[in-house]
C-alpha cells in the first residue's frame, strides 16, 4: 500500500555480494513488522525487517558453513524460528534464528543416509547452527518447496532429479528425472497431490505425489523454464465442501489448516478414483515463465488425471487422422507471434491438437505399421518441439526432424541403424530414459498451454498468483501486475499506472 511505487518501503545496496533469493515469514508477519530472510551469492543469509528497517542477524557470516551461492531460502511452515537454506554446492542447512553460527567450521555426524542423499547433525557442546546438513544429489540444488501441509519437501537439482522427502522423518518418498538437463523450479498443487517442475529441457513436468510417477509433460516454452506456480484461485474440485481452493499462499503456512484441506480434498479425489458412477470435475491451473520471456498458463483436467481407456483410444485415433495435415496454429507459441494459442474449456468443436495431446501413444501402438498416417503422426509430434518458424521448417525439414528425433528420444521405424546406435549409446549411461523415473515423450500425455504470451524483453524470473492479479518480474528489473478479467477496477490507480495494459485469463 505504498503511496508512491517509485519510493520503496526499504532499499539496501550491497557491495561484493548480491541478493539471490528471499522469503517472508507469513506466520509472524504483522502490519508493523515482518521477518524477511535474504540469501546472497557469497553464501550468507541475512534476517531483516524492512518495515522497522532493522537488520537483526547475519548467518554464515564468515562463510564457515558453506561458501557457495544461496539458491533458495524458506521458513519452515508453521515455525517462527526455523528456516532452510539451499546452496549451489548441493547442500541444504536447517537453521534456527535464535542460535549462533559459531566461530569455527562445524563438525557433522551422520544421521541418515539413502539413495543420493545424506543428512548430518552438527556436533558441538552447545547448540549452534546449522542444526542439520542435507546433501542431496549431484551439482547445485536449484530450488525446494514444502508441501501445503508442511510434511514433505520437494527438491530439484542440477543433476535433473526431483526428490521428495518426508521432512520430519528424513525419508525419501519418491524421485523423478528430467527429460534432459537440470531442473530449475518446483511447486506443489494446493492440495498437495501433484508436483510440477520446470527446467533446462524446456518442459513442464507434472508428477503425481500419490502414484510417484510422471502423469503429463507440457511443451510451450522455447527456452529454460524459470518458475512454475499453481493458481489457487482457479483450481477447483466440483461438489466440494464450502472450503475450496481459494486460500492464498499464506493460508498454507498454517500446518493444521493445510493438512485438513489436503485431507478433505484427498478424500473427494479418492472417491473419484474408486467409483465412476458420479464423476467429479477436477481442474488445476498452473503457470510458468521462462528465459524465452513467455508466460504460459496450463490446465490439468480430468482426462489427464483420471484417463479412461475407451476415451483415450478414441482421442488417439482422432489425433492421428488430424496429424496428416499441418497442425493448425503450430506457430502460435512462437515467441514473436501475435497469434497465441488460446484454448478455452467448453468449446463445442475440439481443436486439432488438444492440450491433452496423445499423439505419441498412437506412435507406440502402431509401431509395426509403416503407413503414411504413422509417419504423419511422428512428424507432427516432432514438429511440436521445433523452434523454427514455418518458413524455415519447410526448408530444413529433414535435417531438423533428424536432430529433434535424436535429442527428444523419438526414433521412428524408418530411422537408420546408425542413428539408433548413437542414441542408444547416449541414453544408456543414464539408464533412466524409458523407465518410470523418466518416461519417453510418447509414454505420457503432452499438454499444450492454455495461453502462451511474450510479456517481457528479458528472461522472466518471478511468477506469483494473487486474488486480483498475477505478478511477474524479469531480469531487466520490471515488476508487472497483470489484472485478472473483471478485476481491473480493484487494482489501485498507482498499480495500474505502472502495470501493462491488458489482462491475463
Amino acid at each position: 500500500q505504498a503511496a508512491d511505487l517509485s519510493k520503496p518501503i526499504d532499499k539496501r545496496i550491497y557491495k561484493g555480494t548480491q541478493p539471490t533469493c528471499h522469503d517472508f515469514n507469513h506466520l509472524t508477519a504483522t502490519a508493523e513488522s515482518v521477518s524477511l530472510l535474504v540469501g546472497f551469492s557469497a553464501g550468507q543469509v541475512q534476517l531483516i525487517d524492512p518495515i522497522k528497517k532493522e537488520t537483526s542477524k547475519l548467518f554464515n557470516e564468515e562463510r564457515l558453513i558453506d561458501k557457495s551461492r544461496v539458491t533458495c531460502v524458506k521458513w519452515v511452515p508453521g515455525s517462527e524460528s526455523l528456516f532452510l537454506v539451499a546452496h549451489s554446492s548441493g547442500n541444504m542447512y536447517l537453521y534456527n534464528v535464535e542460535h549462533t553460527c559459531g566461530t569455527t567450521a562445524p563438525h557433522y555426524q551422520l544421521l541418515k543416509q539413502g539413495e543420493s542423499f545424506a543428512v548430518h547433525t552438527c556436533k558441538s557442546k552447545s547448540t549452534r547452527n546449522p542444526l542439520l546438513k542435507w546433501t542431496v544429489g549431484e551439482g547445485a540444488l536449484n530450488e525446494f518447496a514444502f508441501s501445503p501441509d508442511g510434511k514433505f519437501l520437494a527438491c530439484v537439482s542440477q543433476d535433473g532429479f526431483l526428490r521428495v522427502f518426508n521432512f520430519d522423518s528424513v525419508e525419501l518418498h519418491g524421485t523423478m528425472k528430467s527429460y534432459f538437463g537440470g531442473l530449475l523450479c518446483v511447486c506443489w498443487s494446493p492440495d498437495g497431490k501433484y508436483i510440477v517442475t520446470g527446467g533446462e529441457d524446456d518442459l513442464v513436468t507434472v508428477w503425481s505425489f500419490v502414484d510417484c510417477r510422471v502423469i503429463a509433460r507440457g511443451h510451450g516454452h522455447k527456452s529454460w523454464v524459470s518458475v512454475v506456480a499453481f493458481d489457487p484461485y482457479t483450481t477447483s474440485v466440483e461438489e466440494s465442501d464450502p472450503m475450496e481452493f481459494s486460500g492464498s499462499d499464506e493460508d498454507f503456512q498454517d500446518l493444521h489448516f493445510g493438512r485438513d484441506r489436503a485431507n478433505s480434498t484427498q478424500s473427494r479425489l479418492s472417491k473419484r478414483n474408486s467409483t465412476d458412477s458420479r464423476p467429479v470435475s477436477v481442474t488445476y491451473r498452473f503457470g510458468s515463465v521462462g528465459q524465452d520471456t513467455q508466460l504460459c498458463l496450463w490446465d490439468l483436467t480430468e482426462d489427464i488425471l483420471f484417463p479412461h481407456q475407451p476415451l483415450s483410444r478414441a482421442r488417439t485415433h482422432t489425433n492421428v487422422m488430424n496429424a496428416t495435415s499441418p497442425p493448425a496454429g503450430s506457430g502460435g507459441t512462437n515467441p514473436g507471434s501475435n497469434g497465441n494459442s488460446i484454448t478455452t474449456p467448453g468449446n463445442s468443436v475440439p481443436p486439432p491438437l488438444p492440450r491433452s495431446n496423445s499423439l505419441p501413444h498412437s506412435a507406440v501402438s502402431n509401431a509395426g505399421s509403416k503407413s503414411s498416417v504413422m509417419d504423419g503422426a511422428i512428424a507432427s509430434g516432432v514438429s511440436k518441439f521445433a523452434t523454427l518458424s514455418l518458413h524455415d521448417r519447410k526448408e530444413r525439414h529433414h535435417e531438423k526432424d533428424h536432430k529433434r528425433n535424436h535429442s527428444m528420444g523419438h526414433i521412428s521405424s524408418k530411422s537408420s541403424d546408425k542413428l539408433n546406435l548413437v542414441t542408444k549409446t547416449k541414453t544408456d549411461p543414464a539408464k533412466t530414459l524409458g523407465t518410470p523415473l523418466c518416461p519417453r515423450m510418447e509414454d505420457v500425455p503432452l499438454l499444450e498451454p492454455l495461453i502462451c504470451k511474450k510479456i517481457a524483453h528479458e528472461r522472466l524470473t518471478v511468477l506469483i498468483f494473487l486474488e486480483d492479479c498475477i505478478v511477474t518480474a524479469c531480469q531487466e528489473g520490471f515488476i508487472c501486475t497483470w489484472a485478472r478479467p473483471g478485476k481491473v477496477g480493484l487494482l489501485s490507480s498507482q498499480t495500474q499506472a505502472n502495470s501493462p495494459s491488458g489482462t491475463v485469463v
